[in-house]
């Protein structure tokens, strides 16, 4: 297997590395899409982010990677296994999965295929898994995400919103876990994704070449040295691949701990209203994305900075804008208007009302700290 380019290695193209580690601190936010010039270090951004995390606990001998510990979400192969007590699957450890699609990828290919002719003779359920069974708890890496078909797009972002993927033919039905970091990336120059797919990626990022000479120089001798000892290299980052991994396994563990105020809600709220976006999926994206980078902090609450670190992934591309308007906002400028918009919105007596509840459940429930 060859060796990785270490993702602590790779220079600059700090919002694309942001992005990539709060999909990866909880994947339920939905993906990232990466837009830029060609040789800005995409997809070797994503393949190192894939080497970099820890490995999984596993239902061994299951196709789709089933999480032991989780009984609500298994495949139908690993209910049945464990039938109706409910009984305790054995588990192995396997790496997280990169699963590379490629543009040519059909819906058959990607979401599996149920095999008719063989239960209609035999009667048994057959189930030929596609690319998602095989990304499920891994990455899925979609290089010129705007040359795919639509409806395939569609399927696949279906797919890491709920992250089950459910297959039905002649009254024949098969579901799995689907649950993956999905991150795609394009050049414009060759064509953009219609506005529903663009809105459906719950992150972007524009990036272009890094400008700075000294910078440059860096990328060239790292990847100078890289080629001539890749093992020696890797060897060299070990240490700080090691502090990012344990960083992101620790954030996993507090991220649903991860409590927001009544405030919090109403200046991401004021703030996408503000802006004209259309639809509530920002506002979502916003807190999920504010809640991981808190975690990713080693925090248990997330403040203005987050929810403006947020934004600024989450907007990019949701943002309608005239030809005179300004191309993005700083996190310092989207700090500013939260704080503005905040003290405008939020009366004194609701600042320190904090909730532990995520926003897809019931209604928050507030206490006084």
């Amino acid at each position: 297997m060859p060796t990785i380019f270490p993702f602590s290695a790779i220079v600059g193209q700090e919002r694309m590395r942001r992005a990539l580690i709060l999909n990866a601190v909880d994947s339920r936010i939905g993906g990232v899409l990466i837009r830029g010039e060609r040789g800005t270090a995409k997809s070797t951004m994503a393949r190192a982010l894939a080497a970099l995390l820890p490995n999984v606990k596993a239902v061994q001998d299951c196709r789709f990677g089933c999480d032991p510990d989780n009984s609500h979400n298994r495949c139908t192969e690993c209910v049945e296994r464990a039938g109706s007590n409910g009984n305790k699957l054995p588990a192995i450890e396997r790496k997280t999965p990169f699963i590379n699609l490629p543009v040519s990828a059909t819906e058959d290919r990607v979401v599996g295929t149920l095999d008719i002719e063989q239960a209609i003779q035999k009667g048994e359920r057959h189930f030929e898994a596609g690319v998602l069974a095989s990304a499920n708890r891994g990455l899925l890496y979609i290089d010129e995400v705007n040359l795919l078909d639509d409806h395939v797009v569609d399927v696949l972002l279906d797919s890491a919103a709920m992250g089950v993927n459910s297959v039905e033919r002649e009254g024949i039905s098969f579901s799995h876990p689907a649950r993956f970091i999905l991150v795609g990336t394009m050049n414009p120059e060759e064509g953009d994704l219609r506005p529903q797919l663009l809105d459906r990626f719950a992150l972007s990022v524009d990036i272009i070449g890094i400008r700075d000479a000294r910078d440059r120089v860096l990328i060239m001798e790292r990847n100078l040295a890289f080629e001539n000892d890749s093992e020696k290299f890797r060897e060299e980052w070990l240490s700080k691949e090691k502090e990012l991994a344990e960083k992101i396994v620790k954030a996993r563990k507090i991220v649903d701990k991860v409590t927001y105020s009544s405030r919090d809600l109403l200046s991401i709220a004021a703030l996408t209203a503000s802006l004209n976006v259309d639809g509530h999926r920002a506002d979502l994206v916003i807190l999920k994305a504010a809640r991981a980078q808190a975690a990713f902090e080693g925090r248990k609450a997330i403040d203005d900075h987050d929810i403006a670190l947020a934004a600024e992934l989450a907007l990019p591309h949701r943002i309608k804008r005239t030809p005179f308007q300004q191309a993005e906002m700083s996190t310092e400028q989207l700090q500013e208007r939260i704080e503005q918009l905040a003290g405008q919105s939020v009366p004194d007596n609701e600042d320190d009302e904090e909730t532990d509840q995520q926003p897809q459940e019931k209604p928050a429930e507030q206490k006084k700290t």
